[in-house]
């Protein structure tokens, strides 16, 4: 991965609670980085208009809002969101099969009947911040690997397009469903950094090295005295990665 391709893969979070703050981070990083999350701060500051400004001045948007609701409901919000012009945008694979299905169904439909860009449906599968003592109260038993594969196995079959999981979970997704589900990757922090509160952190280069498609990243760039630097020095360490899982492909395949 070069470093342009590389840039376009690395999703900033853009969790600020002022549009002073939005204008000021994406006059930054516009050329820096490929997308901007935008979660439910900002869209509950906001609203809407958010994304078009965004928009306007350059940025694309993954929409971050986790819908999780009665399968109608997600279906006719995940449309909305699709009619806002969004790359990407997720729901929670806990809401299960027949959620999923018609969120997938309606956006497909509405893409096709308006000619609207496609944005790919994400499933969210066991948030970064949770271990497997946090799962144990609210009664899964299984411990986070193995209920991310068992989340990531019901949002394939559900036609979803891809996942946000934790990086420590990415070769074990692999393994399970393969690889044409996009990786979306956040809980990633450079050599060195503070894991805040995530519980399941990689590094840049070991999240794409082990098979992320996108890194989410917004303290680590957001909190730096220079922001783009920031952002330039994960997106070389995202291309080192990608060199590095190269090099690990080419042997194997020599093997």
């Amino acid at each position: 991965m070069s470093r342009p391709r590389a840039r376009r893969r690395l999703i900033f979070a853009l969790d600020v609670a002022s549009l002073k703050e939005v204008d000021r981070y994406v006059a930054l990083l516009a050329d820096e980085v490929g997308l901007f999350k935008v979660g439910k701060q900002l869209f509950v500051h906001a609203g809407p208009e958010i994304v078009r400004r965004i928009q306007a001045k350059g940025g694309t948007v993954f929409l971050d809002l986790k819908f999780h609701d009665i399968p109608q409901t997600v279906a006719s919000a995940s449309v909305e969101a699709a009619r806002l012009g969004v790359q990407m945008l997720t729901l929670h694979a806990s809401g299960g099969t027949e959620m999923l299905r018609q969120a997938h169904r309606a956006v497909r439909g509405v893409c096709r009947a308006e000619r609207l860009a496609r944005p790919a449906l994400l499933a969210v599968t066991v948030l970064t911040s949770l271990g497997r003592d946090d799962l144990k109260q609210i009664g899964v038993s299984a411990g986070p690997a193995a209920q991310v594969v068992r989340l990531a196995r019901l949002a394939q079959q559900a036609g979803i397009d891809g996942l946000v999981a934790s990086p420590q979970e990415i070769t074990a997704i692999r393994r399970a469903c393969g690889d044409k589900l996009t990786l979306v990757i956040p809980g990633v922090r450079p050599q060195g950094g503070t894991p805040d509160d995530q519980k399941r952190v990689l590094t840049p280069h070991q999240a794409i090295q082990a098979g992320a498609n996108y890194l989410v990243v917004g303290r680590p760039i957001r909190d730096a005295a220079d922001p783009r630097q920031a952002a330039r020095d994960i997106v070389a360490d995202m291309a080192r990665g990608l060199r590095a899982r190269r090099s690990t492909e080419q042997t194997q395949d020599g093997s």
